[in-house]
């Protein structure tokens, strides 16, 4: 009876610990680079607000009826995405940018509606994310009116919706290569908006430095921002107003 309690301790006691490392693990982010981050709260066309679960962005002029619920890619600081949507919120966009549970977008089981609910105003709202955060959007892509990712791609099929989708990669991306969005292209619809970057990273699309694994850009951060930051622009403005009840 002694030995089986010992061996019962000590399996619980790897369990404990396998938790808390884990635990730690997720809370370490990769961190919002603080000048890229200033500049969008010093914006007065754009107005921030930390709502808890989220981070909120609106219009503080005219704002077009959009919404973009945003996952950010794994343990990446939501904050880092700011600047990457700056331009697309000062342009009448609303950006919802989500704080996934532990980090990670695959934790996070909370509906759409959780945080389309900062906006009320809003009448046609699209789903994002960059990474893994965007393999999450595509499994909401059901509940939204437009499907947004930035280097990612999605791991279900979606190939037979209607929803407009718009897919922004790097042709330097390290982790989500142009390989692999290539070969996940079939799960999309065909009318999907497929833009590739001519010399962006993995770590282009937010604003937190440098990323293990990632290959090196070869324009500069400002360059991929403003191309990014446009084509999102331009889709979220060309959205289709959402057709009553979903």
């Amino acid at each position: 009876m002694n030995r089986v309690l010992r061996w019962t301790a000590w399996i619980v006691a790897v369990i404990v610990l396998i938790a808390v490392v884990f635990l730690v693990w997720a809370h370490i982010v990769m961190q919002g680079t603080r000048s890229a981050a200033l500049q969008v709260w010093r914006d007065d066309r754009v107005a921030v607000q930390d709502a808890g679960d989220s981070v909120v962005m609106t219009p503080t002029g005219t704002a077009n009826g959009k919404g973009i619920v945003f996952i950010p890619g794994a343990k990446v600081d939501p904050y880092a995405y700011m600047a990457t949507f700056r331009q697309v919120v000062a342009g009448g966009t609303t950006v919802i940018i989500t704080k996934p549970t532990l980090n990670l977008a695959f934790f996070d089981t909370r509906p759409l509606s959780t945080f389309e609910s900062h906006a009320p105003d809003v009448a046609t709202w699209a789903v994002g994310g960059h990474s893994l955060g965007g393999v999450r959007a595509c499994q909401l892509a059901q509940d939204a009116d437009g499907l947004l990712l930035l280097g990612s791609y999605c791991a279900n099929d979606i190939s037979t919706s209607y929803i407009d989708v718009l897919s922004v990669s790097g042709s330097r991306d390290g982790l989500s290569t142009p390989a692999k969005v290539a070969a996940a292209r079939h799960l999309l619809p065909s009318t999907a908006t497929m833009t590739e970057i001519d010399g962006s990273n993995h770590a282009d699309f937010g604003a937190y430095g440098a990323q293990p694994g990632d290959d090196t850009a070869t324009i500069s951060r400002a360059a991929a921002r403003q191309q990014i930051s446009a084509a999102i622009e331009a889709w979220a403005e060309d959205l289709p107003p959402a057709p009553g009840l979903r």
